[in-house]
């Protein structure tokens, strides 16, 4: 993509395997606080923020006293109990260098809180390929707002039109739209190639994304 100057990357289900464990983190905290939630309603949640999770949910506001401690709760239950045992998708580190060798600014885009975002980067080695960071605490609404999105532009000093994002959800890819955003897609997080046909392009994980990165939107040919 002739112009192209940054990538907008999400983590969850796109560079690090961590979208069944946020959701278990969510239904064990929820639990806690007498709440029982399916796993698979939490599931299809994920990659939107707390603050649109927690009130679908429970109806329970984010920013209550309530709220708030089952928030902090459940960020300490993914840290503790599953952040440990997670992995990077098989050749994410190496999809991040080809990004860095094509001269591109690689700009996170996650509806992760700081804590959690700094956590799945060292977890993951990928910490030092980045660039710029942005999350949840950068932004007044989690995805699929654009909020996040925008603050990755403003951080990697580009337009929307000199950037891509890459995500693994439809909220990815409806928040890079509405910021003005081409997103390209992977199915590794869990969803289908159909639920994310309002992407630019799909594949199937990083890997798949670096064998055919010539021919992909990504290419500056």
């Amino acid at each position: 993509m002739s112009g192209l100057k940054a990538v907008l990357l999400d983590i969850d289900g796109t560079l690090m395997d961590s979208n069944d464990e946020h959701a278990h983190a969510w239904v064990d905290a929820l639990a806690e606080f007498g709440h029982t939630v399916e796993y698979g309603r939490v599931r299809r949640m994920i990659g939107m923020g707390g603050d649109k999770v927690l009130p679908e949910l429970t109806g329970i506001e984010e920013d209550t006293d309530e709220g708030t401690r089952i928030k902090d709760r459940r960020g300490e239950i993914f840290r503790e109990r599953y952040l440990p045992t997670l992995k990077p998708f098989p050749h994410a580190a190496d999809l991040l260098r080809r990004f860095g060798d094509e001269g591109l600014t690689l700009v996170v885009a996650t509806s992760a809180s700081k804590t959690d975002m700094k956590g799945l980067l060292k977890q993951g080695g990928l910490e030092k390929l980045m660039d710029e960071k942005t999350s949840s605490s950068d932004a007044d609404a989690s995805k699929p707002d654009p909020d996040i999105v925008q603050a990755a532009l403003k951080r990697g000093g580009c337009e929307p039109g000199e950037a891509l994002m890459l995500g693994d959800t439809p909220y990815d890819i409806e928040a890079a739209n509405k910021a003005g955003v081409r997103c390209i897609a992977l199915t590794c997080g869990g969803w289908r190639e159909d639920e994310l046909k309002d992407a630019v392009a799909v594949y199937r994980d990083p890997a798949d994304l670096l064998a055919r990165f010539d021919e992909s939107p990504f290419a500056r040919g």
